[in-house]
């Protein structure tokens, strides 16, 4: 899920904040390391998936050995960010299994992966969304996308915390908080925001707990806290990775992507995860344009040749720090060889961002589908949103602590007809994509677009909620198109991404241009754990 939105964003701001001091977190206090919390004498924290392969294919490691290396670096840093909500028990045994099997040609073979607390697992833990009414579900079998995992040799060590029900349950901003994980935080300071509710994947990714993640978004949950965490994400096309088995937002808008410290390492992921899903209706329509390899579109010289365009109206202009992060980005895309628009406006940006048929979309899914959902999910716990409502209620002292459930109420009261959702759905789509991106990228022959993808993160602030200033989502959000945020800058050591735009299907394109931009920039540097009165 991620933020409802009323005009601005409003109806359900699906998303809960961070924090750096320990009554913020869940029941442990942050360690005390001398010097760098994060340094690692091994050499493995910062290697890519390429890396860690060459070495096991020599002999010098083992699925076993980086399996144990990524668990101890999560025991002893995690208390500092609160970003994995549960390890495990069995990821040694997975790791061990693989080493018998001796074959290390799998894509993923012995890479650990943690994967956001919606996405559900057939072992030992727990699937809960962050909330603590669904506290003992252990669903019967793998999300595909899990399965799809464990079959490319992926260890899943563990699921990493998230706003409670993806943000659906306050209409305040709290990114990264959940009554079952307590409060993520950000990694490079540790009183900043973790931005939206994949921040645990992504705040764990930077912190090099994993070699890489999985995420979800609806509407910024993917981009904004790879952007806020200085990592790569990839919010694919609607469809193209099946949703069965992931705890559902907004149907219509929900994607499930990888979240890495590379672009190829988000490229190797996507391929693992794509292809039609007998559980999912919508990967239907992704035939013929899903590849196994997303690898083979990746180009240091990518951006030569190519036309991109800079939509300035809405997407610059909320962050002076972002704008300039910004101007030095496509500074560097001139100077790769892309010929670049400059504007290129989308012509409807700001109806977009003040679009009423935007809530009555995500009101309407959102109900139908979390009552499908806790109707036939296994075990003791609320049968529907109703329900739901009920047990946070009773559990108030820990549920409704810091965060209100505002945002299940106002969907649980709205009631709009099957008719006025079908029109509003129609409205979001016309004006999103064929008067929207595919507009612009058709006017000015373009290749994608690029802008920001959100300001520096803010401070956590759980009595009054995250400031949220603005950012790139909502356009491919509402298309259901694809966007990759790459690391492109810090403000004070505050880490700010650059998204790259597209239309439906144009992964292949968006990820050699974000990988040219990578290589050509080289922003990426590993978090340094600052305490809260450290800069501004």
């Amino acid at each position: 899920m991620n933020r409802i939105t009323t005009p601005r964003r409003a109806v359900l701001a699906l998303g809960t904040a961070a924090a750096a001091a320990p009554w913020l977190g869940g029941t442990r206090s942050p360690a005390r390391a001398a010097g760098d919390p994060g340094a690692d004498s091994t050499g493995l924290a910062e290697l890519g998936i390429t890396g860690l392969r060459r070495r096991m294919a020599d002999g010098r490691l083992d699925a076993e050995q980086l399996t144990r290396h990524y668990l101890d670096r999560v025991e002893r840093l995690d208390p500092l960010l609160n970003a994995v909500i549960e390890v495990n028990p069995d990821a040694l045994r997975e790791a061990r299994r693989l080493d018998a099997e001796g074959d290390p040609r799998k894509p993923l073979h012995g890479i650990p992966v943690l994967l956001k607390d919606l996405v559900e697992t057939a072992d030992r833990m727990h699937t809960t969304a962050g909330s603590l009414a669904l506290e003992g579900l252990r669903p019967a079998a793998d999300a595909t996308v899990a399965a799809r995992l464990r079959a490319a040799g992926a260890v899943v060590i563990g699921k990493t915390n998230l706003s409670e029900w993806a943000g659906g349950m306050s209409l305040t901003h709290h990114a990264g908080w959940s009554a079952r994980g307590g409060q993520t935080r950000n990694p490079y300071k540790l009183d900043r925001s973790p931005n939206e509710s994949s921040s645990g994947t992504a705040a764990a990714v930077a912190a090099g707990l994993c070699v890489a993640g999985i995420g979800t978004e609806t509407n910024g949950s993917i981009i904004d806290p790879a952007s806020a965490n200085c990592v790569v994400g990839v919010k694919p096309t609607v469809g193209l990775v099946g949703r069965g088995g992931v705890i559902p937002g907004v149907p219509s808008q929900d994607s499930v992507g990888p979240i890495a410290r590379t672009v190829r390492d988000a490229a190797i992921l996507l391929g693992t995860l794509v292809g039609v899903d007998g559980r999912d209706p919508a990967t239907r329509a992704s035939r013929g344009h899903f590849f196994r390899d997303y690898t083979r579109f990746l180009d240091a010289d990518g951006l030569r040749g190519a036309r991109i365009g800079v939509p300035r109206t809405t997407y610059f202009g909320y962050s002076d720090h972002a704008d300039e992060i910004a101007e030095r980005a496509i500074a560097t895309l001139r100077k790769a060889g892309a010929t670049v628009v400059d504007p290129a406006d989308i012509p409807t940006a700001e109806r977009l961002e003040d679009l009423p048929s935007s809530m009555v979309v995500q009101a309407y899914e959102i109900k139908r589908a979390l009552n499908a959902y806790l109707a036939d999910a296994p075990g003791e716990h609320p049968r529907s949103l109703a329900e739901l409502i009920a047990f946070n209620r009773a559990h108030a002292d820990r549920e409704l602590r810091y965060v209100r459930q505002d945002g299940l109420e106002t969907v649980q009261r709205l009631d709009f007809t099957e008719r006025e959702y079908r029109e509003a759905l129609a409205t979001n789509h016309r004006l999103s994509r064929a008067e929207g991106i595919d507009a612009v990228l058709r006017r000015f022959r373009l290749d994608a677009l690029v802008m920001p993808t959100t300001g520096p993160p803010a401070k956590i602030d759980l009595i009054r909620g995250d400031s949220y200033g603005g950012g790139s989502s909502t356009p491919a959000a509402l298309a259901g198109y694809p966007a990759v945020s790459v690391p492109a800058g810090f403000a004070s050591g505050l880490p700010v991404g650059l998204t790259f735009m597209g239309t439906a299907w144009s992964e292949p394109v968006l990820l050699r241009l974000a990988h040219a931009y990578e290589e050509a920039s080289r922003v990426r540097r590993p978090p340094t754990y600052r305490p809260a009165d450290v800069g501004f």
